[in-house]
């Protein structure tokens, strides 16, 4: 597939530079999984259990990406995974991820755009149009910064990740010199962080261990988006440097932003404080707020809110990027209608971005109108991140061994991933132990609720649905390593997918 600057029709065009795909996987990781939940999950494991959780899945995290980074340079597409496991494993693989993760986000778009108008309400003078108005607004705000262009769209979450990062260095800064009492008052030293009868170190380990599994899932949800990097690498620059770059900026940041904000919110907030224990929907409970008035900065609650209202509106920003560039690739790869392949002058694909946007309304009108409808379309929905890290692993290994078995020179690969195949097997099974142990109450109390499991785990039948379905109608196969098309200038639809049919 050519995925030239030439803006040539039905193709997309490479001008996101190096500082936009780093600040998109960045934002990826921060969100309001940072500012508000991660409160959550200290109460739940203590400040010890979160902050293992976390770094355990950050580690997960690391190795999903240097997999999707090695596919990536190697072949930069938009809706990389898709055509990844389309490629390398099976083409009903590919068409599964494909619609699955495409699903997700026009979701999480409807989700987002109404998320956004109750934040903005939080500001009285705001209130004098209805909520569905000011959703209406942000969802013709997210329309035109991607139907401009590819570089409009990345300078705009350039934009609204620096604001989350802005924020995150403040709250450590100010959070470091609260502990040492230079604001707030009194030095609190370790004194919060012990607090309690926890099993290790006082309060610093709160609950079980199910409990800090508990935090696997948090973070597993606060983390996801950050396979964003792979998809813009069909519109990079340059993605043999930008995407390197930016995956291990994605660790490192993750480390140091997650790690420290985490380590500072157990140091100044005992984990059973019924404020973090309350929830996390409030902002007054997130807990950066309230860090930020133990500071004894009086404006916390509506700066946090600001931030949050950009973080909300950012991850629908990227919800419409990712969805319409997975249903141009599948497209490209004969996995969707061929008019979903249709770009506009300036390589935007326009059909894909407006049936895109026509579902995210119609399923905004299902939110308002039938909550129960609503429920459950989100639950179909709620373990497609995590299947997707499944296919980058899975699809990584198959590469790899595919290199290995057409004896292709390992040179050739710009970037390589870290510890193969240790790294992709461990992430792998990580995930899929975090996908069969959702509900972790359940686990614990052992009181089983059907409509509950049926909300939890309906992800998994609607993947294999898709799966199935394709599988059975085009009678595909696994493909055998010695035929996976590694050509980077052939496209699956060329070669592979028709060669493998039935």
């Amino acid at each position: 597939m050519s995925q030239s600057n030439l803006g040539n029709e039905n193709t997309v065009q490479r001008h996101l530079k190096d500082r936009h795909i780093s600040m998109i996987a960045i934002g990826g990781a921060i969100g309001t999984g940072l500012f508000m939940t991660s409160g959550g999950a200290i109460a739940d494991a203590g400040p010890l259990g979160a902050l293992l959780g976390y770094a355990i899945i950050g580690v997960m995290v690391f190795f999903l990406m240097t997999s999707l980074g090695e596919m990536a340079t190697y072949l930069p597409v938009s809706g990389s995974f898709s055509t990844y496991a389309t490629r390398f494993v099976d083409p009903s693989l590919g068409f599964a991820l494909g619609w699955n993760y495409w699903f997700n986000w026009v979701i999480t778009v409807a989700a987002d755009v109404t998320i956004a108008a109750q934040v903005i309400q939080y500001w009285q003078p705001l209130q004098f149009l209805p909520a569905w108005a000011w959703s209406c607004l942000f969802m013709c705000i997210i329309f035109s910064l991607n139907a401009l262009s590819v570089k409009v769209y990345g300078e705009s979450e350039y934009w609204f990740a620096f604001i989350k990062v802005a924020t995150v260095i403040i709250f450590i800064i100010v959070g470091l010199l609260t502990i040492v009492g230079i604001m707030g008052g009194q030095a609190v030293g370790f004194d919060t962080f012990t607090k309690g009868d926890g099993p290790i170190l006082g309060g610093s380990f709160g609950g079980s261990l199910l409990a800090v599994f508990g935090v696997f899932l948090i973070a597993g949800f606060s983390f996801q988006g950050t396979e964003l990097v792979g998809i813009t690498a069909g519109e990079s620059e340059n993605p043999q440097r930008a995407v390197p770059k930016a995956i291990k900026q994605v660790f490192w940041r993750i480390l140091l932003f997650y790690i420290f904000a985490i380590f500072i919110i157990g140091m100044l907030i005992p984990y059973d404080n019924p404020a973090l224990m309350g929830g996390g929907n409030d902002i007054a409970t997130s807990p950066f707020t309230l860090v930020f008035k133990n500071a004894g900065l009086a404006f916390a609650a509506s700066f946090m809110n600001a931030v949050i209202l950009t973080s909300v509106l950012s991850a629908g920003n990227s919800g419409m990027y990712a969805s319409t560039r997975m249903l141009y690739s599948m497209s490209k790869d004969g996995l969707a209608a061929r008019i979903f392949g249709h770009t506009n002058k300036n390589g935007t694909p326009i059909i894909s971005m407006l049936a895109t946007a026509a579902i995210v309304i119609l399923i905004f009108i299902v939110q308002q109108v039938s909550g129960n409808a609503y429920e459950y379309i989100v639950a179909a929905s709620g373990l497609t991140g995590f299947i997707a890290w499944v296919g980058i692993a899975v699809s990584h290994y198959r590469f790899r061994k595919a290199f290995d078995a057409q004896n292709y020179d390992k040179d050739k690969l710009v970037y390589k991933a870290k510890l193969f195949p240790f790294g992709p097997i461990l992430a792998g099974v990580l995930c899929i132990v975090v996908i069969i142990g959702q509900d972790v109450d359940f686990i614990q109390s052992g009181n089983f609720d059907f409509n509950r499991f049926l909300i939890t785990y309906m992800g998994i039948p609607v993947f294999l649905g898709f799966f199935l379905y394709h599988k059975f109608r085009y009678k595909t196969k696994l493909i055998p390593l010695n035929d996976v098309n590694l050509d980077p200038s052939i496209s699956t639809k060329e070669k592979n997918f028709q060669k493998h049919v039935d």
